[in-house]
């Protein structure tokens, strides 16, 4: 059980990181670079800070065990879709394999936190 709980919260921390920590530092530290990611594939400005906003309550979701199960699950999806749009905006608009592959990296980290969660949880 122990090693389960390991694998979970080591892959949960760096999806913390990635997907809640950096965007948010990102809006409070340096907004001027909020929108840097977005504004070259088309995307207005205020749909940055949605997605950071969105983001950041994921992980939340996602990071505390006592947050009811259907919570839970809605937001592994919602960063489940928000990794995957991702990858298929970087794919049609500039078609940069580094941007496209990080999207891919990031979503099988979430799933292994996903996996270890459904693991930890359906056997205590």
């Amino acid at each position: 059980m122990k090693k389960k709980r390991t694998i979970f919260w080591v892959a949960t921390t760096i999806i913390i990181l990635w997907e809640g920590v950096m965007p948010l530092s990102t809006l409070l530290f340096a907004p001027q670079q909020a929108t840097v990611g977005t504004k070259p594939l088309g995307y207005p400005d205020y749909f940055a800070y949605t997605l950071i906003i969105c983001k950041v309550l994921g992980v939340i979701a996602i990071s505390f065990p006592k947050i009811p199960a259907k919570l839970t699950e809605w937001a592994y999806a919602g960063l489940t879709f928000n990794l995957i749009f991702a990858f298929i905006s970087h794919a049609y608009v500039d078609k940069n394999i580094g941007f496209m592959l990080m999207p891919l990296v990031v979503l099988g980290i979430l799933a292994v936190s996903y996996i270890y969660n459904r693991k930890i949880q359906t056997n205590g």
